[in-house]
């Protein structure tokens, strides 16, 4: 008998020989792997929210998609609370925030449009893009005259559609920020739509963690992500913008129609988490100076600060990245290895993920032992 999974075997070995072949991994160890940022995701006012929902009748599960009996008033209220809270027009709440990326991109762009996106963009921009029937151009990353090449190129080869602009405000991989005005200044001259994954920047930055982009909230030509699986603690993600854009998104994203609505009770929880933010200040307040903390520790090792809660320690080979995140694990910190494709080729990395869960003290011992292990 063939073996039907010949092919998957080989690619698999070969991932293996050239030392990226994924596994799955436990906890262990001081934190400095997650997106907890605000160390929300065990903290007992979210599981008092949940523990409260419960008591009230919320199910644990929707039992369908939304627009079929899964439509509970816990995500109706959380859509309500997030366009008060982060300014926008209106609010839909996705499942995850690849879901509603791969929403976005495949849905709103028409044929005859163009999408430019940077080229750092997460992984589920791209998957997107690849349902989408618009014209796609990658910018080169961060470079707003780039993106504006890209347009004057398209238009000179007769294209007339709207022009979609899409980028991170937060980049997860090398933790820069943006030049979101500038991208803003060229979406207006183009009649276009900038679209902001704010997936590392919600809760984090802008007057009560509402975000990097908190300032163009409200138009009616820019769309914003909001995750709600990083530093909200919780899980999915809210797709920010007007109202058409929601009901657009309700009717035609076959990700939202043909998806079972996300638990009532994890939108019960963001919802909560959405307060947080508003009313605790002071963790915001903290991680900046763990941050900055962080920026003065591995000083020493030229590793060079970013200004947010992500930092990237970048080696180059995949071999020596592996091998040094096994043996930061092996000593107590869970900083793990980044390699190609989800970074460039050449530059494999440890992602250092600053969080609530980890005290200056850890920061520091975490600094001393790479340092003597890159030494």
């Amino acid at each position: 008998m063939s073996d039907a999974f010949a092919t998957h075997r080989a690619n698999l070995a070969a991932l293996a020989a050239r030392a990226r072949l994924r596994s799955l991994r436990p906890r262990e160890g001081v934190d400095f792997a997650s997106n907890d940022y605000l160390g929300l995701a065990g903290d007992a006012r979210l599981k008092r929210a949940i523990s409260a929902a419960i008591e009230r009748g919320v199910p644990v599960g929707s039992g369908g998609s939304r627009l079929l009996r899964g439509n509970q008033a816990e995500h109706e209220a959380l859509e309500e609370d997030a366009a008060r809270f982060f300014g926008s027009e209106a609010a839909l709440y996705f499942s995850t925030g690849y879901a509603a990326n791969s929403a976005i991109l495949s849905t709103l762009p028409q044929k005859g449009d163009l999408i430019v996106y940077d080229r750092l963009i997460h992984a589920s921009v791209h998957e997107g893009m690849r349902l989408s029937r618009a014209d796609q151009a990658g910018a080169e990353h961060n470079d707003p005259q780039c993106f504006a090449d890209c347009i004057t190129h398209w238009r000179a080869r007769g294209g007339k559609g709207r022009v979609w602009i899409a980028v991170e405000s937060l980049y997860s991989m090398d933790g820069d920020k943006t030049p979101l005005d500038d991208l803003m200044a060229l979406a207006d001259a183009e009649g276009g739509v900038l679209l902001v994954d704010e997936a590392h920047a919600t809760g984090v930055f802008g007057p009560q963690g509402r975000g990097l982009a908190a300032h163009l909230e409200g138009r009616d030509n820019v769309i914003t992500l909001r995750t709600c699986g990083k530093a909200l603690g919780c899980e999915g993600a809210l797709v920010c913008g007007s109202g058409i854009v929601r009901e657009f998104l309700v009717n035609c994203a076959r990700g939202f129609i043909f998806s079972t609505a996300p638990s009532p009770l994890m939108a019960a929880a963001t919802r909560e988490a959405l307060r947080i933010c508003a009313d605790e200040s002071e963790r915001r307040e903290r991680l900046f100076a763990l941050i900055a903390h962080a920026g003065q520790a591995l000083a020493p090792l030229g590793v060079a600060p970013t200004g947010s809660q992500i930092v990237p320690i970048i080696l180059g080979e995949d071999d020596r990245t592996m091998a040094a995140a096994g043996a930061m694990q092996a000593a107590g910190f869970d900083i793990r290895g980044i390699r190609p494709p989800t970074v460039p080729s050449g530059t494999s990395r440890l992602r250092l993920s600053l969080t609530l869960n980890a005290t200056p003290d850890d920061v520091t011992a975490l600094a001393g032992r790479l340092g003597e292990l890159l030494r």
